[in-house]
């Protein structure tokens, strides 16, 4: 069968696939280009760029399985796809070691006003006392979502003497127990935590989660930390927030748009930014294109993938011909 790789992915993945199936790496694909030559093959590998909406997945009259090496599919659309009897895999464990680093990463540079010190001494100044940070120990942590990042997010604080609080509709007080969280409700979570920190998945439940009413319950000197999806936080609500010091500070990696250009949270105060590298380790690259690279396959070989999202009633797989 053949397979088309349409964004980066690791060599060990492409080297996987490429044991069993015919593959073509085509980077950077014009639009109409990519529509033309899906109908060319059975499966379609991506990342967070290309966008597999119901025009792609009509297009692609032979795929069976669209494999996404990453955690979100918020690019595919997953309704048309189950429609279509095509079964849609991700690679939800390949980059939460990455995530949580990086939401740590951020968390401190926040605390200690990195980013703005640096720039400082690269301007040739010495402002020791501008930047007067806080410690971590001995704070309370609010994690919203308890899923594999939320966790692995959890266990890292309590190694920091953290105090740890946590949300999730979907996650029982036991288990969250097993790491040191205490669970809350929401809106707890938000009056008491210091720092509170979003891991929840974009969808319509969960878009602007975070908007002014719930910006008011979280402490003046609270910290706001968003490594999940941008559509969970109201970005001019959060930007007023931090102009008018009533609220400490917020680390962001992803956003409403990317790039965020027109963004009010580009001249907010009190902010550390990152391009969306919640997943940018060597290691969680290879480790989620070989993840999703082993479900494409398990599906071309009509096995049940680990991580399908979804579960059409007659997949393309099981079909005769």
């Amino acid at each position: 069968m053949r397979i088309l790789v349409a964004e980066p992915v690791a060599e060990a993945a492409l080297a996987l696939l490429r044991e069993r199936h015919d593959v073509d790496v085509r980077l950077g694909l014009p639009r109409g280009e990519f529509l033309a030559r899906l109908p060319d093959y059975e499966a379609l590998v991506v990342r967070s760029q290309v966008k597999v909406d119901a025009e792609a997945i009509a297009a692609g009259s032979r795929l069976i399985v669209v494999g996404r090496a990453g955690v979100g599919v918020d690019n595919v659309d997953v309704d048309a796809a189950t429609q279509a009897g095509i079964v849609v895999v991700n690679a939800p464990t390949g980059n939460t070691v990455a995530a949580a680093e990086h939401t740590l990463a951020l968390l401190f540079a926040l605390a200690r006003h990195v980013a703005a010190a640096d720039a400082s001494v690269r301007r040739g100044e010495w402002k020791r006392s501008a930047f007067g940070g806080v410690e971590l120990t001995g704070r309370t942590l609010g994690i919203i979502g308890l899923g594999r990042i939320g966790t692995a997010i959890a266990d890292r604080a309590r190694g920091l003497g953290m105090h740890v609080i946590g949300y999730d509709p979907y996650v029982t007080a036991e288990a969250a127990g097993a790491h040191g969280i205490e669970l809350r409700p929401l809106d707890d979570v938000l009056a008491e935590a210091d720092v509170v920190t979003l891991h929840v998945p974009g969808t319509g439940d969960t878009r602007g989660l975070i908007d002014a009413d719930r910006l008011a319950r979280m402490k003046p000197t609270a910290f706001l930390l968003n490594v999940s999806r941008g559509s969970v936080v109201d970005e001019a609500a959060l930007a007023a927030a931090l102009r008018d010091a009533r609220l400490g500070g917020a680390a962001l990696d992803v956003y409403q748009a990317e790039p965020p250009t027109s963004s009010p949270i580009l001249d907010a105060p009190n902010t550390v930014l990152t391009p969306h590298l919640g997943a940018s380790t060597a290691e969680a690259q290879v480790r989620v294109g070989v993840e999703a690279a082993e479900q494409v396959l398990e599906v071309l070989e009509r096995r049940m993938p680990r991580y399908a999202v979804n579960r059409p009633s007659n997949p393309r797989a099981q079909r005769p011909g």
